[in-house]
């Protein structure tokens, strides 16, 4: 590794302006090739292989949460004979949120004695077509399928940094409304953020700047912001910078 405070020359060369920056040097070669991909062991072994023709695997502690797939979750999920929870994620979100993993499988471990309630998780991004078969919008849910006379009754934790449950709600009203009646909708939002402190205000203005831009960009600007933030979660960018956007990304799925 190398300390670009102190090696600034080298880091200068090499083209790194933000850190930490990964690049991959071949044998006996100078030519960097950039690593853009996530943040962790699996994905990081996956690329050393792809450009060095090995075979590692990196052993993995057992873990008591299911993996669920395309090929599996049907048959798990629709088991009336067991609760079961199901975390919808991406590989980038958990990246921003190192304590989330271990906690669920705190959790996993605790109820893996329970012989009908199963915990388990899915990739969304992996298995796009699991998830939009169960409506995931945003990344990091918790979904509790539940049996009951009636049928298979849904209850959904969402755990999404950013989002305000009163903003929200005037989303979903500002996004239904007449073009004429938008302008008092946002009037509303304005309001409504002044009303808040904290880390919520912080947020309200993400609102209030997304609700503005759709304003005056039109109703597609949000699905495509959304994506170019996607886009940009997936390099290689700072902590502050990831959190930054994760948070925009998050709300904006409310438009």
């Amino acid at each position: 590794q190398v300390e670009c405070d102190e090696q600034k020359s080298i880091c200068s060369k090499y083209g790194v302006s933000g850190y930490p920056t990964i690049q991959w040097f071949p044998k006996g070669s100078l030519e960097s090739k950039k690593y853009d991909g996530p943040r962790h062991a699996e994905s990081l072994a996956e690329f050393l292989n792809s450009e060095g023709g090995t075979n590692v695997k990196i052993a993995t502690a057992p873990s008591s949460v299911m993996v669920l797939t395309t090929d599996n979750s049907d048959e798990v999920v629709l088991d009336k004979n067991k609760d079961v929870l199901v975390e919808f994620y991406a590989p980038c979100d958990l990246y921003l949120l190192p304590s989330w993993l271990p906690t669920y499988e705190k959790v996993a471990s605790a109820f893996k004695t329970e012989g009908d309630v199963v915990i388990a998780n899915l990739d969304a991004d992996k298995y796009k077509d699991v998830a939009e078969k169960a409506s995931i919008q945003v990344h990091l849910l918790a979904k509790t399928i539940l049996e009951n006379p009636a049928g298979i009754n849904i209850k959904i934790n969402v755990v999404c940094a950013g989002i305000v449950a009163s903003l929200d709600a005037l989303v979903k009203e500002f996004v239904a409304t007449s073009s004429e009646e938008k302008a008092t909708v946002f009037s509303r939002i304005e309001e409504e953020v002044e009303k808040l402190e904290g880390s919520s205000k912080r947020y309200g203005k993400i609102y209030l700047k997304s609700t503005k831009n759709c304003l005056e960009k039109g109703s597609d600007y949000a699905k495509k912001e959304i994506e170019r933030l996607k886009s940009i979660l997936e390099k290689s960018i700072s902590a502050s910078k990831a959190d930054e956007f994760t948070l925009k990304k998050n709300i904006l799925s409310a438009f």
